[in-house]
Order: structure tokens, then C-alpha cells, then sequence
């Protein structure tokens, strides 16, 4: 518990951080099922006199490893404070156990898998994440490039006013397309009252981002059924879209999440006595949404089937009075995100994951 409510004291004074729940830190730290084939180890600084003044969690994803050809660590939940020794034992030390396992790379902050929060905040400060992103300080990024990482890769938000509609073109575009491939909206409400049909949207869901996200790795049955417990309470028909063919398959998708990050604010890390409140009166306000997650399946990509599923989305956002949109997280380099561009809308984020090579041509490289 020192290691999971450590932030809370950090960020005490920070109005843009908002605090995961401790319960599901809980969860994440030791019993989500992705610990059944991942490694991992935590660590806290402290004080001469035991105060806690920074963390960290090392972890090795042999899965990842093994589908990519990498030898590397991961570092996540890592917070400190604006100390660059603290910094240097926290990093030095999750390298030296990433050495021991035989992994040449660390990189982060990421989570085991592609579910939980990545990305270090490099720009964006002034903003409120939405709840599955992580905030941090703007001297993280400071102390981590002077310890030897750079860049890897960078995640990019944008943010758009929900009620501006889509163009013409866009809208011509989803008639003609529904009309010649005999595609219909189907129902999330539906859907996630069947398991089977819970399954298969996932399992499409593991196909549709198995070569278009950068680091995924596929989800196992055990991580799907966690992921579907978790999340499709968020989700329903008032925001969110799924396109179907005249078979039934599905063809793409846009989830939508009413934001609940100034809710888990006021909650404080727990959801007992009053969390609960604040939680879902936030899940039933759609003034803002997170994009949680926005695709086509593999046949459909590059299509254009997107239309689609944004002139439906358009439509329910101004029946809902959404005023605004958040859109999760997207590589940079895949062409997808581009498709903000063609909105009315403007960074929100920008999230960057760091890598450092910790063995050079079979010798230790130096970390000190």
C-alpha cells in the first residue's frame, strides 16, 4: 500500500492528476492474469528517515519478447520526486534486475500488456488525462534522458469540440458504403450481454491491432474476460457504434467512454464510502467522452468504413448534448491519426515512451 498511495501524496497539490483506484492498483500489482506469464518486480526509494520519495516496477513480458525477437524489460509506475539521484537508484536499479534476466533493452513507462496506462507525458501538462492515462511531472522527462534514454516512440491525444457533426463528405461516404456492402449498425447494449458475442469482439479486436499498434501484443482468454468485466460497463449505444455486415461479422467499431476522470478526483483513491457516488453520476454525464478505441477489422482497413462509424457517433454525441471529445493515444507514425485533421480539433497530449540499451556487443553498458 506504501507503493501504490505513494502519488497520491506527490500529486496532493496537482489538479490535473487523478488517482487510480487503490483496489485496482491492488488488482493490477498482484492478481491480474497477465502475472501468470510475466515477470515482475517492485521497488520504493527512501529518505534517511523511511519516507517514501519515489517507485518503481520492472517487468519482462516474455510473450512480447518472443513475438517481436527483443530481449527487453519494461518499466512502469514509476513516480518520484524532483531528484535526479532518487532517479538514478529507481532506474539503475530496475536495470541491473533487467541485466540479471538476460534482457539487453528497458523500455518504458509501459504497463505489462497494451491495456494499461503507457506513455510519459511530455507535453499537455496544463491538462486532465482521461482515467486510463497516466500524468506525470514535467521533471520526469528531465531525469530519465540525463540517465541515458531517448525517445522510442510518442503517443499523440487530440481533443475536438463532440458536436460539430461530420462533413458532407464523410456523411456521403457512410450512405454509399452501408448501401453497396449491405452494412448495418448493430447494438453494444446487445452485445455485451452475450459472452459469446463478447468473445468474438474481442478476439476481432486482438486481429483488427495485431500489425497496425505499435508494441501489441495479442490478449489471452483470461485477460479478455478481465478486460470485458472492467470495461463494458462504460459502454453503451449513446456514444458508441459497431458496424455489421449481412452476415452478422463485424466489420468496425468506435467505443466512446463518458470521461470519469475529475469523478475518480474526488474519490481520492477509493471507492468506498462515497466513490461509488461520484463514479457513477460521472458514467451517466456525456458533456465529455474518452475515444476509447476506434478501428476496422483487417478485410475492412483502408476502405474508408470509418465513415460509418463517425457519422453515427456525430449524430448520438449532439443527441447527448457531448460537447466535447478526447481521443485515446495513437502512435504518430501511423497514418490513422491523421484522420483528426479533418476535424476542427487540437493536441491535447502527447505521451512518449523511452528505451535505453543496457548491454552493448556482450558487456554491461555503464549506468551510473
Amino acid at each position: 500500500m506504501r507503493f501504490i498511495k505513494f502519488p497520491d501524496r506527490l500529486y496532493k497539490d496537482c489538479p490535473q492528476y487523478v488517482p487510480a483506484l487503490h483496489s485496482d492498483q491492488v488488482h493490477s500489482l498482484t492478481k491480474v492474469s497477465t502475472l501468470s506469464y510475466c515477470r515482475r518486480k517492485m521497488w520504493l526509494a527512501l529518505d534517511g528517515g523511511g519516507k517514501v520519495v519515489g517507485r518503481i516496477c520492472a517487468m519482462i513480458n516474455p510473450r512480447y519478447n518472443a513475438l517481436y525477437g527483443k530481449k527487453r524489460a519494461r518499466f512502469g509506475w514509476f513516480d518520484l520526486i524532483d531528484d535526479r539521484e532518487v532517479a538514478r537508484l529507481l532506474l539503475g536499479t530496475a536495470e541491473a534486475w533487467a541485466k540479471e534476466n538476460g534482457m539487453n533493452e528497458i523500455h518504458g513507462p509501459l504497463y505489462y500488456n497494451t491495456l494499461g496506462k503507457q506513455g510519459m507525458l511530455v507535453e499537455g501538462f496544463e491538462n486532465i488525462p482521461p482515467f486510463n492515462c497516466l500524468y506525470n511531472f514535467p521533471y520526469y522527462n528531465d531525469h530519465v534522458t540525463a540517465l541515458g534514454y531517448v525517445k522510442e516512440c510518442d503517443w499523440l491525444q487530440y481533443k475536438m469540440p463532440a458536436d460539430q457533426g461530420v462533413s458532407e463528405k464523410i456523411s456521403r461516404m457512410a450512405g454509399l458504403l452501408k448501401q453497396r456492402y449491405n452494412l448495418h449498425e448493430g447494438s453494444l447494449d446487445k452485445l455485451k450481454k452475450d459472452k459469446k458475442m463478447v468473445r468474438y469482439f474481442f478476439d476481432v479486436y486482438n486481429e483488427s491491432f495485431a500489425k497496425s499498434v505499435y508494441n501489441f501484443v495479442p490478449f489471452t482468454k483470461e485477460e479478455i474476460e478481465e478486460e470485458a468485466k472492467a470495461s463494458l460497463r462504460f459502454v453503451s449505444d449513446k456514444t458508441s457504434s459497431i458496424i455489421f455486415d449481412e452476415n452478422g461479422e463485424l466489420v468496425a467499431f468506435g467505443i466512446t467512454f463518458p470521461t470519469i476522470s475529475k469523478a475518480l478526483q474526488k474519490c481520492k483513491g477509493h471507492l468506498f464510502p462515497f466513490g461509488w457516488y461520484h463514479l457513477l453520476k460521472a458514467m451517466r454525464d456525456y458533456d465529455t467522452v474518452d475515444l476509447m478505441i476506434n478501428g476496422a477489422v483487417p478485410k475492412w482497413q483502408n476502405t474508408g468504413v470509418s465513415a460509418i462509424y463517425h457519422s453515427a457517433m456525430s449524430e448520438k454525441y449532439i443527441a447527448a448534448g457531448t460537447r466535447w471529445a478526447i481521443a485515446n493515444p495513437q502512435i504518430e507514425s501511423n497514418g490513422a491519426v491523421n484522420v483528426w485533421s479533418k476535424y476542427d480539433s487540437e493536441l491535447y497530449m502527447r505521451r512518449r515512451c523511452y528505451i535505453k540499451q543496457i548491454w552493448i556487443y556482450g558487456r554491461e553498458q555503464y549506468t551510473g
